[in-house]
């Protein structure tokens, strides 16, 4: 199965994010930021933007005079000892304050196997997850989540899944037509949020973004009730512009 790895914004915040990372690495008693700028080769905002990001995270911690230095978090999921609960752990901490800054359940799904898996998630009574009322695996052709996986995979990786998995229809919204789907999959840009606006369940809408790391593909994705649609377009672009720090936990 080929990939369509077009480069979206999270992946360019985490190419810039990992150059900043090594760098401090390289300097295990600390680099100021100027210098980080001039070895990094980023200019001074966009370097700003980063390290704030990266302390927010843990990645990097700043010390009494000022440099940078690697961060607890970075020297966790560095380790081969236990790396895997380390990760979940980050990567769920992230989650949760994603939920609270755009105010709906978040998601991460991976596609695994020729299969869709949501592998972490955060609600709350405020922001209620969706009722997976029909199995996130066969329902593909109708979630933001299962579209913006099938977006990162080519045409006949695509085909190969909507072979493998009736297309139902699951509310008067849901496409069950493979030719319009491809071809509305195909149109997809990578760099805009795939919705889904109650074509897997009435009363719910949902966007995800891609989330490529290497060759696994992955997407973050939020869930709404259908009162709070308005809302929609809004939360998806801070979903886009907030999956740097899970893609980079991926990553590392």
């Amino acid at each position: 199965m080929a990939l369509k790895h077009e480069p979206t914004a999270p992946y360019h915040s985490t190419q810039d994010a990992l150059r900043v990372l090594e760098t401090v690495a390289r300097h295990p008693t600390g680099i100021t930021d100027t210098e980080l700028v001039r070895q990094t080769g980023l200019v001074p905002e966009r370097l700003t933007t980063l390290l704030r990001m990266l302390r927010r995270e843990a990645y990097v911690e700043q010390s009494a005079d000022g440099a940078y230095v690697t961060g607890e978090a970075l020297a966790r999921l560095g380790s081969a000892h236990d790396r895997e609960q380390a990760l979940r752990h980050k990567l769920q901490r992230t989650l949760d304050r994603l939920r609270d800054s755009v105010g709906a359940a978040v998601y991460i799904s991976r596609y695994v196997d020729g299969e869709v898996q949501v592998t972490q998630y955060a609600d709350s009574p405020a922001t209620p997850k969706v009722n997976e009322w029909v199995d996130f695996r066969d329902s593909a052709h109708a979630t933001a989540v299962g579209k913006s996986l099938l977006t990162q995979l080519d045409h006949a990786g695509r085909r190969d899944h909507l072979a493998r998995h009736k297309m139902a229809r699951l509310t008067s919204r849901t496409i069950t037509s493979d030719k319009l789907l491809l071809s509305r999959l195909e149109a997809q840009p990578p760099t805009v949020p795939v919705l889904d606006l109650q074509e897997y369940a009435v009363g719910t809408v949902c966007a995800a973004v891609p989330i490529t790391a290497g060759s696994a593909v992955g997407c973050l994705a939020l869930s709404l009730p259908v009162a709070h649609a308005h809302r929609l377009r809004r939360a998806a672009d801070t979903l886009n512009r907030s999956a740097a720090p899970v893609l980079l936990s991926l990553t590392i």
